[in-house]
């Protein structure tokens, strides 16, 4: 029969070092991944200086892919992981500006004969480089899309045109017949009623001194053929 404690009896607690349980429990996080699991940093690949050392094979092995005049001098070289090193070589031909000759050699042991994976020709920082691949979907889109933008340019300059015009007319059409109304070149003519007066009168007076000078003249005429009249008697 199990021993159990009476409702007024305490239990005994172990006593314990709270902040040295949370301390160890930090520490444990430090040493935990991403993912959760218990992981160490991984070591650094270590350089094989036998294969670094291979340039010959690396060359040997270009030889079949490519003309013994177009790889250039060692290049460097890059540890892929142990016992795995790329050797790199310039390349000399024209079109390819900031590409590498690349041999990537391996072996399985230290006491192991170095292989060849693979050669090929890559490309290094600032290379130049086609264009990246768009789908002709995507580009037809595109195209689309600045056709319909231009075309909505084209209707708002179009609609812009119609109501400068539209304005125009309305001014055109809120003038009388009478030309001081009209301005010109921009500016806004003010004319004084007495004096449009006072202009009309001196109009008129000018027109009845002609009609006076008309009549004299048609008076000395007459006198001039009484005169040739008398003479002739």
């Amino acid at each position: 029969m199990s021993w159990m404690p009476d409702a007024d009896q305490e239990t005994p607690v172990e006593d314990r070092d709270v902040t040295a349980d949370a301390d160890a429990r930090a520490e444990s996080d430090e040493h935990r991944s991403d993912d959760g699991t218990d992981g160490e940093s991984t070591p650094a690949p270590v350089p094989d200086e036998t294969l670094i050392a291979a340039v010959e094979l690396a060359r040997e092995a270009l030889q079949e892919i490519t003309p013994a005049s177009t790889v250039g001098e060692p290049a460097g070289h890059v540890v892929v992981d142990d016992h795995v090193v790329s050797l790199l070589f310039a390349n000399t031909m024209a079109g390819y500006p900031g590409w590498f000759w690349t041999v990537t050699l391996s072996r399985t042991a230290d006491d192991a004969a170095p292989n060849v994976l693979e050669t090929e020709l890559m490309p290094g920082d600032g290379a130049l480089l086609a264009p990246q691949w768009v789908p002709w979907s995507e580009r037809l889109a595109d195209y689309r899309a600045a056709q319909e933008a231009a075309a909505a340019a084209a209707a708002d300059d179009a609609l812009d045109d119609a109501d400068d015009t539209d304005e125009f007319d309305d001014d055109d059409v809120a003038l009388s017949g009478d030309p001081r109304d009209r301005d010109r070149d921009g500016i806004e003519l003010e004319y004084d009623e007495d004096d449009v007066d006072a202009a009309s009168d001196d109009s008129d007076d000018d027109s009845d001194d002609d009609d006076s000078d008309e009549d004299d003249s048609d008076e000395d005429e007459d006198s001039d053929e009484d005169d040739d009249r008398f003479e002739d008697e």
